[in-house]
């Protein structure tokens, strides 16, 4: 059996070329994991669209109807920093539902990574630099709430703080929030997660990788999670384009390495999502991300295949 790979096509619709967000970077990533044999179209995994009533698990019932509708205000819009249309909305709803189904394969099968998902910025009743649901609240709500799972651990590498992941989980006792972000960066007002490890600018990969360590021999002996939900975002990396961290290639590795090894030493399931990454340089970008999935087909072949 192959690692578990979650990918939809309409990850990638219509979308203004010229526009900050790289929205062709998941049809990329999705050619360059085919082109590197890494995945596999006949044996990706589909998924479905995100039930309504499982986004209210972490949304307000009327923030999914208006943005669904196209009706968000132009307050929500300038947060959000995306054009609204038909396929982005289904888009959205479709990447949920992959983090969902990424979840409960890392479940069954020890590890699972998203070709997506990240989108730590949404809150529970308004969008945020770049996000609209939050896929990382939705999944712990669900998971907790089906009794799948008694605790889950959030391990955010993203460069950004997971501000909406930390105010829409602050009440939920059993998901664990963890943010490893750059201090001066996005978002400006920070929320407060149940473990916030703030990083200086300029930080490189033998400083970046003792802070992974150290955070990971720590928390997760002490919470014991029965799933690592895992942010992978890229932009960590010297050549992001919003991230003013120092990590090359190598390091993004051994850090996605050291995260899985840790967890899955442990016996502790985890899941992949990609989190942030951006750059004009959108192939570049695209194999920054791959390392994700690189290294995870490489863990799962020498230990759980």
């Amino acid at each position: 059996m192959r690692l578990p790979l979650v990918y939809h096509e309409d990850y990638s619709p219509p979308f203004p070329l010229e526009h900050r967000f790289p929205m062709e970077k998941f049809r990329l990533l999705h050619d360059h994991l085919v082109a590197t044999d890494i995945a596999y179209p006949e044996t990706l995994h589909r998924p479905e669209l995100c039930p309504a009533d499982v986004l209210a698990l972490a949304h307000a019932p009327d923030y999914i109807e208006r943005y669904m509708a196209g009706e968000l205000s132009r307050e929500d819009q300038r947060r959000l920093g995306l054009p609204w249309s038909e396929p982005l909305a289904r888009r959205t709803i479709r990447a949920v539902g992959g983090s969902l189904l990424t979840a409960q394969l890392a479940l069954q099968h020890g590890l699972a990574c998203h070709l997506a998902g990240g989108t730590h910025h949404a809150h529970y009743d308004y969008p945020a630099g770049f996000c609209i649901f939050n896929d990382l609240a939705v999944v712990s709500r669900y998971l907790l709430e089906a009794g799948r799972v008694n605790r889950v651990l959030i391990f955010d590498c993203d460069v950004h703080q997971g501000d909406g992941t930390a105010r829409i989980l602050a009440d939920t006792a059993d998901a664990i929030t963890v943010s490893l972000h750059c201090e001066q960066n996005f978002p400006v007002r920070k929320a407060q997660s149940d473990w916030d490890i703030p990083l200086a600018r300029g930080m490189g990969n033998d400083a970046y990788l003792q802070v992974v360590d150290d955070a990971l021999n720590y928390l997760l002996p002490l919470y014991k999670p029965d799933l690592v939900l895992y942010d992978a975002g890229v932009d960590v990396h010297k050549d992001d384009a919003l991230g003013y961290l120092q990590l090359t290639d190598a390091g993004v590795a051994a850090r996605d390495e050291r995260v899985l090894r840790h967890c899955l030493g442990r016996g502790i399931p985890v899941m992949g999502v990609i989190g942030g990454g951006y750059s004009k340089d959108r192939h570049a970008l695209a194999k920054r991300h791959g390392i994700l999935h690189t290294v995870a087909a490489r863990v799962w072949d020498a230990d759980i295949r």
